[in-house]
């Protein structure tokens, strides 16, 4: 006699079919931003660095195509090249949380005993510690630059996906294929990873890529107070830092560009994360 497990359909395929026009929208902005900021170092018509005293504050021109910051430095170069920074440090926070929190929260989730309610605990505990009020313990701890942050912040960002994915598993614990997979025998690690885990993967992708839009603004607002990313590397919010004495002179450009770049990354992130949810069934902001 054969025994038929009917097993939930993982993947994006169940929530719906295709994005709608905005999502498609914010998914072009964002892979153009993500292109630009890969092939800078080919694309990019200047070196970031390169000094210009003769063309300082300069306007959109022929020459500088979104003009130049107070040393005379390229503007459309430095943001191409600071793409590679600025996206890089969200990049590792949310796949390092992810990971960490997909770990914690299935353990979490799966154990009924007193495991489960320490992990709990520690997940609040983490919850009250703001990412930013974090990371800037880290900084004082390591000292400036990226390493800091991006520690801090991964720390700081596994409660929310181990929280989501407790839930998540003490729901899909419950449920008949998992009940007729543990009558059956099997042991608890291939239920949990091979049949439990995938059914989880795009609800808390969703929540990953909503995260990677928060960390990419608390990363570019500690470069702004400078303690991100460190002069002369380039970085959108140190760029509009470093554009404050021009923006006091009446030259808003240099502060423009990095600010309107941050936003619409941010807001096409968010987008995209917000249609996910949709499509998945549930409100994750």
């Amino acid at each position: 006699m054969t025994l038929a497990i009917q097993l939930p359909q993982a993947g994006l395929r169940r929530y719906g079919s295709l994005l709608s026009p905005m999502a498609w929208g914010a998914l072009a902005v964002a892979a153009v931003v993500v292109l630009l900021s890969l092939f800078a170092p080919v694309l990019a018509p200047y070196d970031p660095d390169y000094v210009d005293l003769n063309n300082v504050l300069a306007g959109p021109g022929g020459q500088h195509l979104l003009g130049t910051d107070a040393l005379g430095r390229d503007l459309l170069s430095r943001l191409m090249h600071g793409g590679r920074t600025s996206l890089l440090g969200p990049t590792i926070v949310v796949i390092g949380s992810t990971v960490l929190g997909l770990l914690l929260g299935l353990v979490a989730g799966w154990s009924e005993g007193w495991l489960g309610k320490v992990l709990g605990r520690l997940f609040d505990l983490l919850f009250a510690f703001p990412a930013l009020l974090m990371a800037m313990l880290a900084i004082a701890l390591f000292g400036k630059g990226l390493f800091a942050p991006i520690l801090a912040m991964t720390i700081a960002y596994v409660p929310y996906v181990a929280r989501l994915t407790q839930s998540l598993v003490v729901a899909e614990r419950s449920r008949p294929y998992v009940q007729a997979y543990r009558v059956l025998g099997f042991r608890t690690p291939w239920v949990v990873l091979g049949r439990v885990l995938p059914n989880l993967i795009p609800t808390v992708g969703a929540q990953s890529t909503l995260n990677f839009g928060y960390v990419l603004a608390d990363l570019a607002a500690l470069s702004f107070i400078g303690l991100g990313v460190q002069p002369p590397t380039s970085d959108w919010g140190a760029m509009i830092e470093e554009s404050r004495g021009a923006l006091l002179g009446g030259y808003i450009l240099p502060a423009f560009w990095p600010a309107l770049v941050v936003v619409l990354v941010v807001v096409a992130v968010n987008v995209i994360g917000e249609e996910l949810s949709d499509r998945i069934g549930g409100k994750l902001s």
